[in-house]
């Protein structure tokens, strides 16, 4: 069961997405979500969990969804295919980020963070088994 429908996208989200390129990257935003999670509705009942926190969850979803739009891809080398130098006879382009030191985009949107914190979805510390 998908984490998140069509119509919960198009109320949490302002980016016009029809509905099949909706479907075609819930798949991997919901893998990175899961990641990110530690798999907590993998083994929880989103269900059941705290109404806050499915919310928070799903406008965090929303948000992965809205960047794979955005930057055209859903993996590493899709989202960072953009060359950092391009020259045209004797005028040279050079991407922004690439001076900066950074030359690469992550595969998870920084819009994440700000509606996972305070969660309790972002524990990274090791369970008592």
């Amino acid at each position: 069961m998908p984490y998140l429908t069509y119509e919960e996208f198009t109320d949490l989200s302002n980016v016009e997405i029809n509905d099949t390129e909706f479907n075609s990257l819930l798949k991997k935003a919901s893998a990175i979500l899961n990641n990110v999670t530690g798999y907590f509705y993998v083994r929880n009942s989103i269900e059941t969990d705290n109404e806050w926190r499915v919310q928070q969850f799903k406008q965090a979803l929303a948000a992965q969804i809205e960047y794979f739009h955005e930057v055209g891809g859903t993996s590493y080398e899709a989202i960072n295919k953009t060359p950092q130098t391009f020259s045209a006879g004797r005028t040279r382009v050079t991407n922004a980020e690439s001076r900066a030191g950074n030359t690469s985009k992550s595969m998870v949107a920084e819009d994440v963070y700000i509606y996972l914190e305070d969660t309790g979805l972002l524990y990274a510390g090791v369970s008592v088994w």
